[in-house]
């Protein structure tokens, strides 16, 4: 760690920092309006990625935000990039259609070798090839990674591939996977945590060699797949830092995740406060504005309290994390309290609404579902919070 970064103080910006970038984002995303999101729901699996989007956001250099300039980015802190996301899910957009292309810099940046950020990173940020998808999630290992059974083999200069991934969103749309694969069988490592090596594959290539994506018809729009493996061979340089320490290598990447998605769920927040605020002031039942009511005002206010709560750790969280502080703690916390707020804040907005909420053509339902989500995946809120008991308060492990 860079001994300048400890005897600094840490800052943070507690103004609507990347105003620019804020303003800029939400013009393209008023070109996505509530309709192309809900006819993209009507579509097949197959058939309802928001591909116009996602080139759009493409060619304005968002989803490059966090690759250094020397390849093509804009090189922003994580900071930067959560603007981006919170800003698209503000304005009733969804950040999850392109945010894993954001995440998994965290682990390439910092564990990649140069040749890797040479082939990979200029294409990337030109939009020529995506980086979509991060295999992690097993069906029969769930939250616990260090179960996995997915194994990459040696076989000569190389490696082969067995096993399935599940939840893997995008995959489909998805150039190349950032991938977590066991190495060395858990019987033969002193920690659980040894023996599993990151890899970031070409999914084209993989495909015509033995794995196969199927799509999964979910409650909400992710355009997320099952992945399987038979045999695949990849090559060697396929492998992100040392075989065997990838678990350690991929933390930096959930740290990212963390920041970036919470920063989802601060937007989400936002959009459903909003919402709130107008319909109730709009909205006339017993000659007076629905706002008036306290039964309507109260959890509209204690949701946009708690908002404002969770959005001061994310950006304790994200500032941490990108002046290169252990912030393990901060990102998870930042992830719970903003997952809780926007669930929140999406309940009070159903309340308000009444009825309506549960139209389609409202997008509150939509919005809602993804809020939802996000108590869930990524990261389970009992999860952290099993985190923060354990490694934290130092209590006894609860699982």
């Amino acid at each position: 760690m860079n001994q300048n970064m400890v005897d600094e103080p840490l800052t943070m910006s507690l103004e609507e920092d990347y105003s620019d970038i804020r303003e800029q984002v939400a013009k393209l995303c008023e070109r996505f309006p509530g309709e192309y999101w809900r006819n993209l729901e009507k579509q097949p699996p197959s058939a309802s990625y928001p591909t116009e989007f996602i080139e759009a956001l493409t060619d304005g250099g968002y989803l490059a935000a966090l690759i250094p300039e020397e390849y093509g980015g804009a090189g922003l802190p994580v900071r930067g990039g959560a603007v981006i996301l919170e800003t698209i899910n503000r304005m009733g957009c969804s950040a999850a259609a392109g945010h894993a292309q954001m995440y998994t810099m965290g682990t390439i940046l910092r564990h990649g070798s140069k040749e890797q950020k040479a082939k990979f990173l200029p294409k990337l940020a030109s939009g020529e090839l995506r980086l979509q998808a991060f295999g992690v999630t097993e069906p029969t290992t769930g939250s616990d990674t260090t179960q996995l059974k997915t194994r990459a083999e040696r076989q000569g200069n190389g490696y082969l591939l067995n096993g399935q991934k599940v939840w893997t969103s995008r995959a489909a749309h998805s150039d190349l996977m950032l991938l977590l694969a066991r190495t060395t069988p858990a019987d033969q490592v002193k920690k659980r945590t040894h023996g599993i090596s990151t890899f970031l594959i070409d999914l084209r290539e993989a495909q015509n060699n033995g794995c196969t994506i199927t799509p999964i018809d979910a409650m909400i729009n992710h355009n997320t797949t099952e992945v399987f493996f038979d045999n695949v061979p990849i090559p060697g340089d396929a492998l992100i830092g040392e075989e065997g320490k990838g678990f350690r290598y991929i933390l930096d990447g959930m740290n990212a995740e963390r920041c970036l998605t919470a920063s989802e769920s601060i937007g989400s927040g936002r959009y459903f406060v909003e919402k709130s605020v107008n319909y109730s002031s709009e909205r006339i039942v017993f000659n007076r504005p629905i706002g008036q009511n306290q039964g309507i005002q109260f959890p509209i206010a204690k949701a946009y309290a708690q908002l404002e709560a969770a959005e001061l750790m994310v950006r304790k969280a994200t500032a941490m994390f990108d002046a290169g502080l252990a912030c393990g703690g901060e990102a998870n916390m930042a992830r719970l309290l903003a997952a809780e707020a926007a669930w929140e804040c999406g309940e009070a907005c159903m309340t308000t609404y009444g009825g309506f909420a549960f139209a389609r053509e409202y997008d509150i339902e939509r919005k809602w579902r993804d809020a939802r989500l996000s108590r869930t995946a990524p990261i389970s809120s009992n999860l952290i919070l099993s985190y923060i008991g354990e490694h934290i308060l130092g209590m006894p492990r609860s699982y």
